[in-house]
């Protein structure tokens, strides 16, 4: 495999969305960017290309793995697996402007889970550290620049992490002076570590893991950890861990929720492949929640507003557009879940096609 980068990132700072609370570091430091919200906000942006194809400036090449690159600071950070001349994760740093590698870290790690291609969660840039966590619970924190180990933990020994069946995928999230991590513990679904020496802050929740990376959005004028588990999604104090609002979610046959919570205004929108849709009203005057409406069809080929599998949907005002089970690209109305559209050809109809938003 190789990772080839045209060069449109740069160094502007991000607005803050209504929500959604903004990051402090510039580029795309982190999943879905600077807010986890999937939007660019950079000025500059081309609207088409001159040619079909897209140039680019350079190409790295890279072995197997799910984990998206993240960039501050002039620098590319991606994770791979190698198996040869034994089971390893890697953490590589490249040069934004021509791909040549700065430093690497390599580490035993064998895989006990399905789809062994590699690590999911991509790495998160933060006040000059690299937080790299691996697809079996191993996480790694390192200055950002150089690449040297500052700490690291093996979270699923350390919290009795239930390793999901597809792996450790919800990308770290960096909530003050903690690092939030969803990994399924022993009474320690969703666990915070203080970013610099990787001490534990707190545990929270015994509900089952999901791969769906917990974001931070403001309620009430408090910041709020929002994280959909295997069980209900949850908001939390990201201080102390404590549970300002939790509304069951239990899956009908297992734990697969995968796509980013979505919040736009005061709704705040999650979609699995075999549950359907959730969409919650966020208090505006105090920490809580409230079911707005839940829809899930009969099976995963006969469904009901949204079955979302890998790709997050998409919320602009009282509109949500996703990707169905099998490809379909649908329009639903937010304020019912019905259905305003949907098309046949944007992606090919097969189980788990999506579209990236």
């Amino acid at each position: 495999a190789a990772i080839g980068l045209s060069g449109l990132f740069s160094s502007a700072a991000a607005e803050k969305p209504d929500g959604l609370c903004a990051s402090p570091e510039p580029g795309w430091p982190q999943w879905r960017g600077p807010t986890r919200d999937g939007v660019w906000r950079e000025t500059g942006v081309v609207d088409s290309f001159a040619t079909g194809q897209l140039p680019y400036r350079w190409q790295h090449p890279l072995g197997p793995g799910y984990c998206g690159p993240t960039i501050a600071a002039g620098r590319v950070y991606v994770m791979d697996r190698i198996t040869e001349p034994r089971q390893q994760e890697r953490v590589i740093c490249l040069d934004a402007a021509n791909g040549e590698t700065l430093w690497s870290f390599v580490y035993d790690c064998v895989y006990e889970i399905s789809y062994t291609a590699g690590p999911r969660a991509s790495v998160t840039i933060d006040d000059g550290r690299a937080y790299a966590l691996g697809a079996m619970g191993h996480l790694h924190c390192f200055d950002a620049a150089e690449g040297t180990l500052i700490w690291k933990s093996d979270l699923a020994e350390r919290f009795q992490a239930r390793v999901p069946v597809w792996g450790i995928a919800a990308a770290p999230l960096i909530a003050g002076d903690l690092i939030v991590l969803h990994i399924g513990g022993r009474g320690a679904c969703v666990v915070a570590l203080n970013k610099a020496s990787g001490r534990e802050a707190w545990r929270a929740l015994d509900d089952r893991p999901s791969y769906s990376a917990p974001i931070l959005i403001q309620q009430a004028g408090r910041p709020v950890v929002v994280c959909w588990n295997g069980d209900s999604v949850a908001g939390l104090a990201p201080e102390t861990g404590d549970v300002y609002w939790r509304l069951p979610f239990p899956p009908r046959k297992m734990p697969i929720g995968v796509a980013t919570p979505i919040v736009s205004a005061d709704r705040l929108f999650v979609s699995s492949f075999y549950d359907g849709s959730l969409l919650l009203r966020l208090d505006p005057e105090r920490t809580a929640v409230r079911k707005v409406w839940q829809r899930r069809g009969k099976s995963e080929r006969s469904t009901d507003a949204l079955h979302c599998m890998i790709n997050t949907p998409l919320m602009l005002g009282d509109y949500i557009y996703g990707v169905d089970s099998y490809g379909q690209l649908r329009c639903l109305d937010a304020n019912t879940g019905d259905r305003i559209w949907e098309d046949l050809t944007a992606t090919p109809p097969a189980r788990w096609s999506n579209i990236p938003f």
